[in-house]
């Protein structure tokens, strides 16, 4: 489905962007255009570093926040598939500045709506989600699940138009950027390792498998959903002894 078409990538400067940047081009050899878009101009300028445009002119880098709706408007001009994957993710950051979770986690999945459904082109929104979002305790989780709640009525928006709203929701991706391992592994030098509870579990996806479903969703989802997978959960104190035993 992605050859010979435009894909957008938000906060595809993350973890997930890289990866699913490469997963993209090995697949597809044929993609019209990867549009990576975030507002993080460092890590875009060492993506460029790393795709250099000779070699890869069929990626763009836009410089850009979900909050600037006109900025995403221009971006999704030509685009068939967007990938929604920029967030504010960290949960005490999110709770210290509620504000800004709030724009960019539930004003930024309404501006994406809004661009979609004003873009002569898109076909098809996935929107990356969280299991916070699931019975939310935190900031974070609630600002997710408003996302969600936006991206699934979204379809009762589209009116004629060949575009669909869809979610994947999956749990803590392995090793990601601030992420309970890498967190663990720099902890363990100090000796002390931060466990909130002894009986707080959570989730765990790889990162090729949360590609690889994001894949899916693109090519099988026909909107409305919140996919989620059946994945395995774990001790969070089981993996504290793990890593520092």
């Amino acid at each position: 489905m992605i050859n010979n078409k435009t894909i957008l990538i938000t906060g595809g400067t993350g973890s997930f962007g890289n990866n699913f940047l490469e997963f993209l081009l090995k697949k597809y050899k044929k993609i019209k255009k990867i549009i990576i878009f975030s507002r993080d101009e460092l890590k875009q300028s060492d993506m460029v570093e790393k795709y250099n445009p000779k070699k890869f002119p069929n990626i763009r880098f836009f410089l850009g926040d979900v909050r600037d709706l006109n900025r995403l408007k221009i971006a999704m001009s030509e685009v068939d598939y967007v990938v929604h994957a920029a967030a504010l993710k960290q949960v005490v950051a999110a709770e210290y500045n509620p504000f800004e979770a709030i724009k960019t986690n539930i004003l930024g999945a309404q501006n994406i709506i809004e661009a979609s459904l004003s873009s002569p082109k898109v076909k098809k929104v996935i929107s990356l989600s969280t299991d916070k979002a699931a019975a939310p305790i935190n900031l974070y989780g609630a600002s997710k699940l408003c996302s969600d709640k936006l991206m699934i009525a979204a379809n009762n928006m589209v009116g004629k138009k060949n575009l669909s709203f869809s979610v994947v929701r999956y749990g803590n991706v392995m090793g990601s950027r601030g992420s309970v391992i890498p967190k663990f592994n720099l902890q363990k030098k100090k000796n002390i390792l931060t466990v909130t509870h002894k009986e707080m579990t959570r989730f765990n996806i790889t990162l090729e498998q949360s590609i690889e479903m994001v894949d899916w969703a693109i090519s099988k989802s026909i909107g409305g959903e919140i996919i989620i997978p059946k994945i395995p959960s774990f001790k969070v104190i089981d993996l504290a002894k793990v890593i520092a035993p």
